[in-house]
């Protein structure tokens, strides 16, 4: 373990974003490993609607996003409750920012659905506090492509080009907008962090400096 995870009174949430096939799992094992922190994870595999979703997104998407909204609400919740150093896959911001005015623009998701999808996330987030810490994964989609062909899951066989485009242009346009708190960024396409020890550490070092700010 970390020296530095026994003076992690002040930062409770750690955050990592970035599109799909980013490597924000990857990175937040890596971390939560490093520091001693407690990992929150995206966990698919108990999403009911996931694999529905890709299968019809407009039939699924009000409902996977509200599915999704619920589950990260709570999580800020018990982060904060916690009050053990929590590294989290993925925020609720990135489903508000990103995903739902995507699947909006797209026609996938209702005008109607979208507004009340919206009102329903600016009532929650009245209530919680952001991270302390946002680690964003910038990558272009070549880099994005192959990882998610890397990792071989199965519902993920149908994400189109343009959808994951679509997102990253969301995403960087959120990103430079992004007031909540300290934030650190990270390009994928030139850091393999999982295979490459030196990048590791440049990753940690680059974190380190930001969370020695927060003190």
């Amino acid at each position: 373990m970390h020296p530095m995870s026994k003076t992690k009174n002040k930062v409770m949430h750690i955050a990592v974003a970035g599109n799909i096939g980013s490597g924000k799992t990857t990175l937040t094992n890596m971390l939560a490993k490093h520091y001693g922190w407690e990992v929150q994870l995206e966990d698919m595999d108990d999403n009911p609607y996931i694999s529905d979703f890709y299968e019809d997104m407009q039939r699924w998407s009000f409902n996977l996003q509200v599915y999704f909204l619920n589950i990260r609400y709570n999580n800020i919740r018990k982060i904060r409750e916690n009050q053990k150093p929590v590294i989290q896959d993925r925020t609720i911001y990135e489903d508000a920012n990103i995903f739902a005015p995507n699947l909006h623009a797209m026609g996938l998701m209702s005008t109607r659905d979208y507004e009340n999808y919206i009102s329903l996330f600016n009532s929650l987030n009245s209530m919680i506090q952001p991270p302390d810490l946002m680690i964003y994964l910038r990558g272009t989609i070549p880099t994005l492509v192959r990882q998610i062909q890397q990792r071989g899951r199965d519902y993920e066989d149908s994400i189109r080009l343009d959808y994951l485009k679509r997102l990253n242009e969301r995403y960087e346009a959120w990103i430079t907008t992004y007031k909540h708190g300290k934030m650190v960024i990270l390009n994928i396409d030139e850091l393999d962090f999982e295979n490459d020890p030196n990048d590791a550490n440049f990753v940690i070092n680059k974190i380190e400096a930001e969370l020695n700010g927060l003190f």
